[in-house]
């Protein structure tokens, strides 16, 4: 609460640079917006003009800063900074020597990264993560309290990216499926030749393929 107007702060964390994170802050912010309307009983076709929280918007890197900006803007990095309709902008947050819990977590993502490639997705990683960040004193006391819910959450993090990476890979391989089912009804092509257009199928499989497209025929 700031005065007597609301403050709305949306926040999202990223170890990867990408500057699509803005178009994903627009739909969230639009998201929030029509929750809070709802929440609040307004109707947007009304006369009266509706009430609404003051938006502030973040991205908090865990990367390395380098020669990122500390502000990213709808408008510069997709319409070469022209005059758009529509503006979102957003703070960057890096690592600095400021001592709060911002920091604090951008160095666990920090060891957590580290941890991640020298023990991989396991539950290793992040047990070492919170090892060493209660040995600094880096959220030592929510760590503390807190390490079996934490350890839960960040495997149920690798969960889900296994599921995505499995995910993307089946979409991958039934593209490649169908690619390599045109090519054989176009008979222009062996199966080894038409194996390296589509590497994620072996020779048997296309083989397989190649004797269902046969029978179809």
């Amino acid at each position: 609460m700031v005065g007597n107007n609301r403050l709305l702060l949306l926040l999202e964390a990223q170890s990867s640079w990408t500057v699509n994170i803005l178009i994903r802050i627009l739909l969230y912010l639009a998201q929030s917006y029509h929750e809070y309307f709802e929440r609040t009983s307004q109707s947007l076709y009304k006369s009266k003009k509706v009430k609404m929280p003051k938006p502030e918007l973040y991205v908090i890197y865990t990367g390395n800063k380098g020669r990122k900006p500390d502000t990213i803007s709808l408008s510069q990095e997709f319409f070469e900074g022209a005059d758009i309709d529509i503006e979102i902008k957003a703070k960057v947050i890096y690592e600095s020597d400021k001592d709060n819990i911002i920091n604090e977590y951008i160095v666990f993502c920090k060891v957590f990264n580290e941890q991640i490639k020298e023990h991989g997705m396991t539950k290793q990683a992040v047990t070492e993560t919170i090892r060493i960040c209660k040995d600094r004193n880096i959220l030592k006391q929510y760590l503390s309290s807190k390490e079996v819910e934490v350890v839960t959450i960040m495997m149920s993090l690798f969960d889900d990216e296994q599921i995505m990476r499995t995910y993307a890979k089946d979409i991958e391989k039934e593209t490649e499926r169908k690619t390599a089912e045109k090519m054989i009804k176009m008979g222009k092509l062996s199966l080894e030749e038409i194996g390296l257009c589509v590497p994620t199928l072996s020779f048997d499989e296309l083989k397989e393929l190649e004797a269902e497209v046969m029978q179809l025929a």
